[in-house]
């Protein structure tokens, strides 16, 4: 199967953007997933996959915490800021909930701690414990075949 087209019809699954966030001695980490889902109510706990090359892979390792920031779509330019494709002039302020950094105006942020990992691949896929969540009223920003969108109402 070529790799292109597995990416192609993967990309073509319109899903969510957020931006996983931790600290390690001081220094705030972000990186831009959209691999990220719910896996049990209880105990509340959820799932991040890491690439096995992302610099994010030993720093939530190292920290044992992370959050997770749902974007809104108003925050396009913190996706592509943490997943390289931008390089802002000013500096992203973070704001703190639990002990850890979030992007402030989030969708939803949820904080927690590492329950467990498993190597699948070449990604790690984190699960973790929620220990927090904080939820605002906007729309979400959404990813699908390489391009940002947003949501549209539907005619019924």
């Amino acid at each position: 199967m070529d790799d292109r087209l597995f990416r192609n019809a993967m990309g073509s699954f319109a899903t969510g953007v957020t931006v996983i966030t931790t600290e390690v001695s001081g220094e705030v980490h972000g990186m831009t997933a959209n691999a990220f889902m719910s896996i049990s109510l209880n105990p509340k706990l959820i799932a991040v996959s890491i690439g096995e090359r992302a610099r994010m892979l030993q720093h939530i390792k190292e920290a044992k915490q992370f959050a997770v920031n749902i974007l809104t779509s108003n925050q396009v330019n913190e996706s592509k800021q943490f997943s390289g494709q931008l390089n802002l002039e000013e500096e992203i302020t973070f704001s703190t909930f639990k002990g850890l950094p979030v992007l402030p105006n989030s969708l939803a942020v949820v904080t927690c701690k590492l329950h467990s990992e498993y190597v699948a691949g070449d990604h790690t896929i984190f699960i973790g414990q929620v220990t927090g969540v904080q939820l605002e009223q906007h729309d979400p920003l959404l990813y699908s075949q390489g391009k940002y969108r947003e949501l549209k109402e539907l005619q019924e």
